[in-house]
């Protein structure tokens, strides 16, 4: 036990560690009084590390905690798992605006950029998210149809087996996927809500001359609108809709965090939010340092930025969905409730007065959300539909 705390404690220790190196050493090498070559291999070692490394390690930790938090406090676990993995997202777009709103009366063509890149990356990470989780459903889906294991992706192995649920030691309830979609329609009608009031009420009169195309912007108005809707509906679906397995069988994973009090639970997730913070931070300027080398548009990288930002909620969708413990029905409370909690961090932004968005990536990202929403309801159903007829 020794050492698996050692172990424990030097992971979590090494993540700051890692966020607190990006932010403050190497963020400074992608200034512009630097040669191209250094700045541009530091923006790759700060998104790709920054990512794929602390972001995931993060992941990781809340994937192993929701559980163990759910049972003691009878939230729903993909509250829980939503409110830790929509944290990077949040917070991406949340240090965007603040760094947006320090340079409103500098330069304002440079704050209405990290504007851009805050709500792209929020909006965008959606698109991931529901994206990501359609296709898990389906892999699913088609293994119960053929009553037997399927690759997540076809061709290799890499990515886990996809387990028929019949086979699964333990099973979603039906409460549990209803609550998903109930959380998807909401999340349907708050997007909609965003883009409409963006839209109409929205539209910057005098946009920066650099910009191409109309540029909206999510009003204080709506901004407390929309934050206080998401704040209902996380309270109205808070209560899990499961009963909890922990008593029967504890996942290897969780068997640690099991026996810790719940202040080191939160303690461990409080630090763990260090670590996204410092990166977060690195990571958006990083961004904007790419767009400004590149001449890419911001809001574009804004979006690809949203597939960082949203990593840890695909991968714990990704490894409940290949967990033959009937978890598959976190994930699907857990990706709804994600969006629902990205979408509040839009509303505070907005609220803070730093969110805008260029016409037609606005149309495009709300429309493929929209879009993506219908097509996993969809999925959920099939799988009801399983349910029901065996």
């Amino acid at each position: 036990m020794k050492n698996i705390l050692k172990n424990r404690f030097v992971n979590i220790a090494f993540l700051v560690i890692c966020a607190i190196f990006l932010r403050f050493y190497l963020e400074g090498f992608i200034e512009e009084e630097n040669g191209l070559w250094l700045r541009m291999t530091s923006i790759i070692i700060i998104l790709t590390f920054g990512g794929f490394f602390v972001l995931k390690g993060v992941a990781q930790i809340i994937e192993e905690t929701t559980e163990i938090l759910s049972e003691r406090t009878k939230i729903a676990s993909g509250l829980l798992q939503s409110l830790g993995t929509a944290f990077p997202d949040m917070v991406l777009g949340i240090v965007a605006a603040i760094i947006s709103l320090s340079l409103v009366k500098t330069d304002y063509t440079l704050a209405i950029n990290f504007a851009i890149i805050a709500a792209a990356t929020t909006f965008g990470s959606n698109i991931y998210n529901i994206a990501h989780a359609v296709w898990c459903v389906f892999r699913q889906n088609l293994a119960n149809k053929k009553g037997k294991n399927v690759l997540m992706f076809p061709f290799t192995k890499a990515f886990g087996t996809v387990i028929p649920m019949k086979d699964h030691k333990t099973k979603p309830s039906l409460l549990e996927i209803d609550t998903s979609v109930d959380i998807l329609n909401v999340l349907t009608i708050l997007t909609a809500v965003v883009a409409i009031c963006m839209v109409v009420f929205g539209q910057v009169a005098n946009p920066p001359e650099n910009t191409k195309g109309d540029l909206y912007q999510l009003i204080k108005p709506v901004g407390y609108v929309v934050l206080i809707l998401c704040i209902f509906a996380m309270y109205f679906f808070r209560k899990t809709k499961r009963e909890h397995i922990l008593g029967k069988e504890v996942e290897k994973e969780e068997k640690y965090y099991a026996k810790k009090a719940t202040w080191v639970i939160l303690l461990t997730l409080f630090i763990s939010g260090i670590a996204i913070l410092f990166t977060a931070e690195s990571m958006v300027k990083a961004v904007q340092s790419f767009c400004a080398i590149t001449g890419t548009p911001f809001v574009v990288a804004g979006v690809l930025a949203g597939v960082i930002g949203c990593i840890g909620e695909m991968i714990v969708v990704h490894n409940f969905t290949v967990n033959p413990k009937g978890r598959i029905g976190d994930a699907l409370v857990g990706v709804a409730m994600d969006n629902i909690v990205t979408t509040m961090g839009a509303s505070i932004v907005a609220v803070m007065g730093g969110i805008f968005l260029g016409g037609n990536a606005l149309i495009l990202i709300f429309v493929i959300i929209l879009a993506l929403n219908s097509v996993l309801i969809w999925q959920i159903s099939k799988l009801k539909s399983y349910f029901l007829t065996t």
